[in-house]
């Protein structure tokens, strides 16, 4: 199916949008192999080895990336294995994540932690629990991350670190093991340093053990789901999505616009500075831009409803709205988190 053997020719591409989101998954014949996904666990193959590891994970096609307790491999999301399917998911979710290859190594590296820990069953260990917590800690219905700590390491967006004991144990296996990165140096003087020196340590002592667990479970594999790309899209935009609270909003909206004058209409300024406002906080707060997105589209909705127009400049709104945009969203995950914990 790789584009970059039979170009044109693969069924996926000749499809048009439409047909294809009628495609099931379980049939778009898309595998690791002879895609993008190869040369990047061949590469991820040569960091565990040259980090003194003879552990390697196993991976395959799903939906997203995840890693099942117990389990010594981890999932791939299926769209990184096809550029068309890569072009689709960037359509309905704004970007693609790990499509770039920094982006998707710095997933590799975490997710093939979570392996390794399952695989020496390292959480166990009361070292591990001094220096991460405890692994039974469950995982909050959401956190507020501490930008300015240095507890943690800083790695994935949303200093994912500061979200479980395991997640912080994974973005310290991934800052240790990135080649070239001289964490010594690059936190000295930090409280996650402690953390870097116990995972180097405990490197060193498995390095070339045995395993003592190995499976080859692939839980919820690309050929087991028959829903369709529609399908899944609905599915993951509504994971994504709001409240549907339409007044949630309308406190804020009014104090940054106002009910009155003859200024721009803010639903007209919000749509011309829409990608520069999604950018802007997607960065700050580390969440995907399809997140600020669907903030932004109950802003522009809300305001044309309320009839709201600019009271200041373009300029001095623009700031006011990043600002306001971040408060929004960062209540968002929230509300996301409690949905999809229930």
């Amino acid at each position: 199916m790789a584009d970059r053997r039979r170009g044109t020719r693969s069924p996926l591409s000749r499809l048009s949008r439409e047909a294809l989101l009628d495609v099931r998954l379980c049939d778009l014949g898309v595998r690791i192999e002879e895609s993008p996904l190869e040369p990047r666990l061949e590469r991820l193959g040569r960091e565990l080895e040259a980090a003194g590891l003879s552990f390697r994970p196993y991976a395959w096609l799903s939906t997203d990336w995840f890693t099942p307790r117990g389990v010594t491999g981890f999932a791939i999301p299926f769209f990184l294995a096809h550029t068309r399917l890569a072009a689709l998911e960037r359509h309905h979710m704004l970007e693609v994540e790990g499509g770039k290859e920094a982006w998707c190594m710095k997933l590799l590296r975490h997710e093939a932690a979570h392996a390794l820990d399952n695989a020496y069953r390292l959480s166990r260990r009361k070292s591990w629990r001094e220096h991460f917590g405890r692994m039974s800690e469950p995982y909050r219905q959401s956190y507020v991350p501490q930008p300015g700590s240095r507890d943690y390491v800083d790695h994935l967006y949303n200093w994912y670190a500061q979200s479980h004991p395991m997640e912080d144990f994974a973005e310290t296996f991934a800052v240790w093991l990135r080649p070239g990165n001289r964490w010594r140096t690059r936190y000295a003087g930090w409280p996650a340093l402690r953390k870097l020196e116990y995972v180097d340590e405990l490197m060193r002592e498995i390095g070339r053990q045995r395993p003592p667990v190995r499976t080859r479970e692939r839980t919820d594999s690309l050929p087991k789901l028959r829903m369709t790309l529609r399908e899944y899209y609905r599915r993951k935009q509504y994971r994504y999505g709001m409240d549907g609270d339409d007044t949630a909003y309308d406190r804020g909206l009014s104090r940054l616009f106002a009910d009155a004058g003859s200024g721009l209409h803010a639903s007209t300024f919000l749509r011309k500075h829409r990608l520069r406002l999604r950018r802007r906080v997607a960065r700050h707060t580390g969440q995907a831009q399809f997140v600020v997105d669907d903030v932004l589209r109950d802003w522009i909705a809300r305001t044309r409803q309320l009839r709201l127009k600019l009271a200041a400049s373009e300029s001095e709104t623009l700031q006011d709205a990043a600002v306001l945009l971040t408060v929004h969203t960062m209540r968002m995950v929230r509300i996301r988190h409690r949905e999809y914990l229930r």
